[in-house]
């Protein structure tokens, strides 16, 4: 059997893969990251009463892979391919960034697993691909095209420094470097800190009128993101919505740089927790619009295909993909 992981800041996905092409989960299961001290602790309680052997690991883990290790970005767990074999008496473990896992999965995705986004594409194969996924926080990855074979490149893209793309974003930039040394697309295009920085940024300078409800919510939640994102997407609070409008233009925005950088002409692919949520924002001409908005070059971007990735599993279906062929 392969065992396979997808370890985020806020959940881990562990499922077990027999070794065929069929890759189908025998066993599959999400625990809160939060609750564990360590991999090894949510691994032992994935397999608690499980018998038979395991031959190999992967593990697509939420921050940058050196030398067998890494620092989880919004965890605090260091994760070590020697640690887990040893205490998981496993003959082969193998750490990859989370979407690195990802990206090894993109050329396997059926059509049903993906929701194409411009209808302007021009759809090609044997071109460069990229990833680019909004979650718990921002990650990025290269598929690289290279003799009828794509190469798999690991990113901490999502921690480059924002690039305002028009006044209000330039504000929203401004007003966190008052609080912070440095401001990531991460700090402004995710779950945990971008949308929650966009809202309170937006409801300090009144652009949008906030739901006394929705107030409410937010100061129950212990997560006040979902809130935000559900009334914005039923217009039921001015300030969520042009919260949302906001996001959706730094990622449209991020996209296309991110098209630009590594010309990714065979598409890009939005995964992560937060696009298939809200896809019916994604669908309308925000992120379109962002995404070409690049001068000169908006043609070539008008032109690549953009796609949300709908399997919910994607990382653990890369993971699995990757090591069927260690």
């Amino acid at each position: 059997m392969l065992l396979v992981g997808d370890i985020g800041g806020t959940k881990t996905d562990l499922a077990l893969f027999p070794l065929n092409d069929k890759l189908q989960p025998q066993m599959q299961a999400t625990f809160q990251s939060t609750r564990y001290p360590s991999l090894e602790a949510v691994v032992q309680d994935f397999l608690a009463g499980y018998s038979y052997p395991i031959t190999k690991a992967v593990f697509g883990v939420a921050g940058p892979v050196v030398s067998g290790q890494s620092q989880i970005t919004n965890l605090p767990w260091l994760i070590s391919e020697a640690t887990l074999q040893s205490a998981l008496n496993l003959p082969l473990v193998r750490l990859l960034n989370d979407l690195e896992a990802i990206a090894h999965a993109i050329p396997h995705l059926p059509p049903d697993d993906l929701a194409a986004l411009n209808t302007q594409a021009k759809v090609s194969a044997g071109q460069n691909k990229a990833v680019i996924a909004p979650g718990t926080g921002l990650g990025e990855a290269i598929l690289f095209y290279h003799d009828d074979t794509y190469y798999i490149l690991a990113s901490e893209g999502g921690h480059t420094s924002f690039a305002p793309a028009n006044l209000l974003e330039l504000g929203l930039l401004k007003h966190l470097l008052s609080e912070h040394h440095h401001v990531s697309f991460e700090r402004v295009c995710s779950g945990k800190l971008g949308i929650p920085n966009i809202y309170t940024y937006l409801k300090e300078i009144r652009y949008a009128k906030e739901s006394p409800e929705i107030a409410a919510a937010i100061q129950q939640a212990a997560d006040p993101t979902p809130v935000i994102v559900q009334a914005g997407l039923q217009e039921t609070c001015e300030l969520c919505q042009a919260t949302l409008n906001t996001f959706v233009n730094i990622l449209g925005s991020e996209a296309g740089n991110l098209a630009l950088t590594v010309m990714a002409t065979g598409g890009i692919y939005l995964a992560g927790g937060i696009p298939p949520r809200i896809l019916p924002k994604l669908k309308d001409s925000t992120f379109m619009t962002a995404f070409i908005n690049k001068g000169r070059f908006s043609h070539t971007l008008e032109l690549i295909p953009v796609y949300v990735v709908l399997n919910e599993k994607p990382a653990l279906l890369g993971a699995a993909y990757y090591g069927l062929h260690l």
